[in-house]
């Protein structure tokens, strides 16, 4: 089963950070999924994509070091 944003990701609005361009795309518009991240409700978000995701990478990152004992 899908979320609803999985099941309206391909279809409607919505943007997408591409990584093959470093640009935004629109949802129309955008490139084949392989290169997008998204989707995101608006423009700006979709501009901070890489934000979130190197948010998320050094939170991964603690915790691993955290639950291996690593300070």
């Amino acid at each position: 089963m899908h979320s609803d944003v999985m099941s309206s990701s391909g279809i409607g609005g919505g943007y997408f950070w591409c990584l093959r361009h470093h640009r935004v795309e629109p949802a129309a518009t955008a490139c084949p999924e392989k290169y997008r991240l998204g989707p995101y409700a608006t423009e700006a978000e979709a501009s901070h994509a890489l934000d979130k995701v190197a948010e998320r990478n050094e939170a991964w990152d603690a915790e691993d070091k955290r639950w291996s004992g690593d300070s």
